[in-house]
């Protein structure tokens, strides 16, 4: 009998914290977990190897918007799909492109079909639906597939933020209908989960999280947060629909964030999380470390030769000294930008691992209370 894909272990008295075991063909995923965003193939900066014996990542993202663009399916499926194209043995979830829906709005039409974009590349058009979505994350290979959907902004009218749920539902229903009818290309599984919407509004968010729930699928997403609104706003939405999805199935909070909200998700029963931050912030000078946030630019470390990150000690981005990474960047040296992003993904990592830890001990919420202001204090 095949292992269920997923396996409830622990969860914690003094809050609704979950630890867990995800089962996919090309790996188990221990939860909660961050997943490195790698949108178009590569997560920026690092290699699959540093991700990882370093890193210690257990599956990481690609975006199914961006890859078909570049390098585009014909050449992902000629290669074996992404994991053989990029060298990543280990799981992989795409997104479905439902994001870009949102970030390139002044690029795209929607309609009840799908969305015609045009491309930030070259300026062509192309039309994403629910099915050709499909489709397309069938031909990239990934592990985990998202529903296609539209992510409202913030702030927006209730009778827009309605409207777009419901077609995000409709499309929901085509995604699986699609999914249905199609075949994994490379013959392995591939899982399909619902995204929550709903905006801020709290009837419906408990709506659509009764809907995406009534679809039985393995797992569900929680979108459409992190894109402007208060962070205590967003913890209610999330836990109001944690409160609503199965308790036997992994949740996946997307976009989602810094590392005191990423606490915060799990004591709410978020098991994944995914964000561009690590990166990015890191290739703008900004370390997260177990002492605090480091602006790794600043004079204050001009000559101070002490590791990036004690409480990683061992790990390789505290081979170096923050008087040698501020050196990198007041130098414009590349090598800078690889180790900055190194050091917070490898942190993330370590924090989602530690909360499974302290999970697993029952004690979690009392840890989680006494790190957040160490992690956010401004070094």
């Amino acid at each position: 009998m095949s292992e269920p894909f997923f396996t409830l272990q622990a969860t914690d008295g003094d809050s609704k914290a979950r630890a867990g075991k995800i089962t996919t063909d090309h790996g188990i995923i221990e939860t909660p977990i961050f997943m490195p965003v790698g949108t178009v193939g590569s997560v920026k900066a690092v290699t699959q190897q540093q991700l990882k014996e370093d890193v210690k990542a257990q599956i990481i993202l690609g975006n199914t918007y961006h890859l078909y663009l570049r390098p585009g399916t014909d050449i992902l499926v000629k290669a074996g799909g992404l994991h053989r194209f990029n060298g990543w043995s280990r799981p992989i979830l795409t997104d479905s492109g439902g994001y870009q829906v949102f970030s390139l709005a002044e690029n795209r039409k929607i309609s009840e079909d799908g969305v015609v974009f045009q491309s930030h590349i070259d300026g062509s058009r192309h039309l994403f639906t629910p099915e050709s979505v499909m489709d397309v994350q069938r031909r990239i290979g990934a592990d985990i597939m998202m529903a296609f959907d539209e992510c409202p902004p913030y702030p927006a009218e209730y009778g827009y933020v309605r409207k777009s749920m419901d077609l995000t539902h409709r499309w929901l229903d085509r995604c699986f209908k699609r999914l249905g009818e199609t075949e994994g290309v490379y013959g392995y599984n591939q899982h399909l989960f619902p995204i929550v919407q709903g905006g801020i509004f709290a009837d419906l968010r408990k709506a659509s999280s009764e809907f995406a729930a009534s679809r039985g699928a393995v797992g569900n997403a929680i979108g459409g947060l992190s894109v402007g609104e208060p962070e205590e706003l967003m913890y209610e939405m999330c836990g109001l629909c944690c409160d609503i999805l199965p308790q036997d199935k992994p949740r996946y909070l997307m976009g989602v964030g810094t590392p005191w909200n990423i606490l915060e998700g799990i004591g709410l029963g978020v098991d994944m999380f995914d964000c561009v931050m690590p990166t990015r912030n890191g290739r703008n000078g900004m370390l997260f470390t177990t002492q605090g946030v480091i602006n790794i630019r600043n004079k204050k470390w001009a000559d101070d030769f002490s590791v990036l990150d004690p409480g990683l000690e061992g790990s390789a981005p505290s081979n170096y000294s923050k008087a040698y990474m501020r050196h990198l960047f007041v130098a414009g040296e590349i090598l800078g930008l690889e180790i900055a992003s190194l050091q917070n993904l490898t942190f993330y990592l370590h924090l989602v691992g530690e909360a499974r830890k302290h999970i697993l001990q029952g004690d979690f919420h009392g840890w989680k209370a006494s790190i957040i202001p160490t992690i956010k204090q401004r070094l």
